[in-house]
């Protein structure tokens, strides 16, 4: 499920303070000072609220909340707080197609693509790949017997879930993602720092300078 590229970036631009309103402190609207393949921006009201977004890639979030300044440290705070996204285990079933084959569905029951997966066996390194709307399947090649399956979204930082793999019941493995929360941002592991014209955002390691935008 993708975040509405076009609608998330006219919100943001559309509630940005008007020309004549003063801009108290690191109130104001910044955009990221990033690569061509990337655009980010974060609007801070006045009113102690925020709106942000984020594209890269194929990985697009938004966010908003309120927000707090104690003295050049910023904290975010997402409101509602976002659920975190599901996957539950469907039907099984055999087939002579591949050793496992699998297939994750939105709650519609659009195929979902681009979802991590790893498979486990008994001994040796598990199996990784992700799947395309049709699924996805193991190579007829592997001689090593199914034991579980993870699933996961590691590009908006969702962790693996294992389900168990029963080849007495089956083979061919269904799975359903409820999105909840997928695509919005919480800043809990986000440091932002209020610098003159700028935010800097750092997380994981990574750090990203958001410049004021004149008014």
């Amino acid at each position: 499920m993708r975040v509405p590229r076009v609608a998330a970036a006219l919100l943001l631009l559309a509630a940005a303070p008007p020309h004549h309103r003063p801009v108290p402190g690191p109130a104001g609207h910044y955009r990221l000072a990033g690569g061509p393949d990337v655009a980010s921006e974060i609007l801070l009201r006045p009113d102690g609220r925020f709106q942000f977004f984020l594209m890269e890639g194929a990985l697009d979030e938004a966010a908003q909340g309120r927000w707090t300044a104690v003295g050049n440290r910023i904290t975010l705070v997402t409101l509602p707080k976002p659920l975190p996204p599901v996957f539950s285990a469907g039907p099984v079933t055999k087939t002579a197609e591949a050793p496992l084959k699998l297939r994750v569905t939105w709650p519609d029951g659009r195929g979902a693509a681009l979802i991590d997966l790893r498979v486990g066996f008994d001994s040796g390194d598990p199996v990784e790949g992700y799947t395309q709307e049709d699924g996805w399947s193991l190579d007829p090649a592997e001689a090593r017997p199914p034991r579980w399956v993870e699933l996961g979204l590691q590009m908006y930082g969702i962790g693996y879930t294992r389900f168990p793999v029963d080849l007495a019941k089956g083979n061919e493995l269904a799975f359903t993602l409820t999105p909840n929360g997928l695509g919005t941002m919480e800043f809990d592991d986000v440091e932002v720092e209020a610098q003159p014209g700028a935010l800097v955002f750092r997380r994981g390691g990574q750090e990203g300078r958001y410049v004021r935008q004149p008014r």
